[in-house]
C-alpha cells in the first residue's frame, strides 16, 4: 500500500512552522541557537524535515530572510505612494520592530556567503525602489539634484536611523534627539508638518 502523500496545505503549514521557529530562536537567543534539533523541537516536527524543505541551513536562513524582505518591500511600496513620502519613509526607518532580526542576519552574513549575497541583492532592490519613487519628488520640491543628489538624501535617512538604533542597543543616546530634530526640520521645510495618515491621503502634499 502506497504511503499517504502530504497535502499542499500540510506542507505549507510545516514549512511555515519551521520558518517561524527559526525567527523566534534568532530573536530570543541569536542565530547560533538555530540547530535542526532545536527547530524540530520548537516546530513539533521531525528534524529531517529542515533539510527536506530547505536543503541546507543556508537555504533555511535565505528563505527566512526573503520572507521578511518581501514583506518590507511591500510596505515600502505603500509608504512611497504617500502624499508625504519623505515623512512616511522617515517614519518607516524609525520603526525598529524588525531591526533586531535584521541585525542577526547581518551578523550571520559574516559567516555565510549566501546570506551576505542575499542581503546585498535586496539592499539594492530597496535603494533602487526609493530612488525611482523619490527622485522626481525631490526635484518637484525644488531641490537641485546636482547639489542635493537624491541618492545621498535617501541614504542619509536610512543611515541615520540604522546608526541611532545601533547606539540605542548600547544605551548611548547623546545627540540623538538633536539629530532627529535636524532631520525632521528639513523634511518639514519640504513637506510641511506631518499630517495624520487619514488627512494625508485626503489631500496632496504641500
Amino acid at each position: 500500500m502506497a504511503p499517504a502523500r502530504r497535502s499542499v496545505v500540510d506542507e505549507s503549514i510545516t514549512r511555515t512552522a519551521l520558518l517561524d521557529a527559526t525567527e523566534a530562536l534568532m530573536l530570543e537567543e541569536g542565530y547560533a541557537a538555530v540547530t535542526t534539533r532545536r527547530l524540530a523541537q520548537r516546530a513539533g516536527v521531525n528534524n529531517g524535515l529542515v533539510y527536506y524543505y530547505f536543503g541546507t541551513m543556508d537555504g533555511l536562513f535565505v528563505e527566512l530572510f526573503r520572507r521578511g524582505a518581501e514583506r518590507s518591500l511591500a510596505r515600502l511600496r505603500q509608504v512611497l505612494r504617500s502624499p508625504q513620502p519623505l515623512w512616511a519613509l522617515w517614519e518607516l526607518t524609525q520603526d525598529f520592530s524588525s531591526n533586531a532580526l535584521t541585525m542577526e542576519f547581518i551578523a550571520l552574513a559574516n559567516h555565510r556567503k549566501a546570506i551576505r549575497a542575499e542581503i546585498g541583492a535586496y539592499s539594492r532592490k530597496f535603494r533602487t525602489l526609493q530612488l525611482e519613487a523619490l527622485s522626481d519628488v525631490l526635484t518637484g520640491y525644488g531641490l537641485d539634484p546636482r547639489r542635493w543628489p537624491p541618492a545621498s538624501l535617501i541614504l542619509v535617512i536610512a543611515a541615520v536611523s540604522r546608526f541611532l538604533h545601533i547606539e540605542d542597543a548600547f544605551d548611548v543616546d547623546i545627540g540623538h534627539a538633536e539629530l532627529v530634530a535636524v532631520i525632521e526640520r528639513e523634511i518639514r521645510a519640504l513637506e510641511g508638518d506631518r499630517r495624520p495618515a487619514r488627512d494625508a491621503l485626503a489631500s496632496p502634499a504641500g
